[in-house]
């Protein structure tokens, strides 16, 4: 990269060094053979720790982080599942850069994936001219994170077809994997484990087998309960987005609240006052909220110089209304026409009075 380039997303050992540097600096606790940090440190570059300035990156259970960092310190994998959008990725990600200082060695799970794509493949030229040969041997990222004692992330496992999930049973229960061309053992190196995940949506599109769900511990991650916690997430990571995208400020908080209010009353198919609605099949997470918020912004500041608004949602709400299935937009429409009217506050009549820029 050069001087002026910027990366859009840096792992999470590099966005937060200085944080990791801090705490191994000042970490005198006991540490899991391989690991960087003590289970409690890892801890706190997660949730944040006020007392030495470290931020929290992870909004969720406390408890969850806990048994999640004790699995890892076991022989058995860890498992994330929970709707999509609620953060299993960062997790994993945040998990892995505290454990092993690393975040990069991961699979991104589909139904194309290979076994050569997880274990280890070959440089054919090489292979060609030389035979096998650990100069051909392309290792994968089990494979180096078994030398290395590192964590390795396996993104949507269940999206692998089932022959290519079991692929990794004998590596999680030996810790060894062979590499027969070679003739080879490549033993794990203490510090290695896997992070898994999965949503729940995917449910039996690729179902894990009983002998690999043996091999992990589940976590389930559950979305932000409360909406002083969500909104409070939406803003700070909308305005960082936007920061980083030219724009220097976010848009107006209780056009915020107008946002995660209805994403939070079409997930959970019930208004705060307790009206029921029609539930939306559409993910309308905290992670697709905060993708809006970012595309309101944009639209304020580009188009008219100004903050986004609250009928800036209306127009940017489609894109996530519309991805699963038409109906939803219908579902959008009686929101705007039905439930927004008996809610009180300028942003909300400016959403009311927007509504017929709703397509369709």
């Amino acid at each position: 990269m050069t001087a002026t380039e910027t990366r859009q997303r840096p792992p999470a050992e590099q966005r937060w060094a200085a944080d990791l540097a801090l705490l191994r600096e000042r970490d005198a606790a006991p540490r899991p053979p391989g690991w960087q940090l003590s289970v409690d440190a890892a801890k706190r570059f997660i949730v944040g720790d006020p007392a030495l300035g470290i931020e929290r990156k992870f909004v969720g259970d406390a408890s969850l982080i806990d048994r999640a960092l004790v699995s890892l310190a076991t022989t058995r994998g860890l498992l994330l599942t929970g709707e999509p959008g609620t953060a299993k990725s960062l997790l994993s990600e945040l998990l892995s850069a505290a454990i092993s200082g690393d975040s990069t060695l991961t699979i991104q799970g589909g139904a194309a994936t290979t076994e050569d794509q997880i274990r280890y493949g070959w440089n054919y030229a090489l292979l060609v001219s030389e035979g096998p040969s650990e100069r051909s041997l392309v290792p994968a990222p089990m494979l180096r994170g078994m030398r290395a004692g590192k964590i390795v992330r396996f993104e949507e496992l269940t999206r692998c077809p089932l022959e290519v999930q079991d692929s990794i049973l004998s590596l999680l229960s030996d810790r060894v994997l062979a590499v027969p061309e070679l003739g080879e053992m490549a033993y794990a190196v203490e510090g290695f484990n896997v992070i898994a995940t999965a949503n729940t949506r995917d449910r039996g599109v690729n179902e894990m087998s009983a002998a690999l769900k043996r091999r992990f511990n589940f976590e389930t991650v559950f979305p932000i309960p409360d909406l002083r916690t969500e909104l409070a997430l939406v803003e700070a990571e909308a305005t960082a987005l936007l920061r980083r995208s030219g724009v220097p400020q976010a848009p107006p908080r209780e056009v915020l609240e107008v946002l995660v209010t209805t994403f939070r009353e079409l997930r959970s198919g019930a208004t705060d006052s307790g009206d029921a609605l029609d539930r939306m099949s559409a993910v309308m997470s905290t992670a697709e909220a905060v993708s809006v918020a970012h595309a309101v912004g944009l639209r304020g500041w580009y188009l008219r110089g100004e903050p986004g608004d609250a009928a800036d949602i209306v127009a940017c709400l489609s894109g996530t209304a519309a991805k699963d299935n038409p109906d939803d937009l219908a579902r959008v429409r009686r929101y705007l026409e039905q439930q927004v009217p008996r809610k009180r506050g300028p942003a909300w009549k400016a959403l009311h009075d927007a509504r017929f820029g709703l397509p369709g």
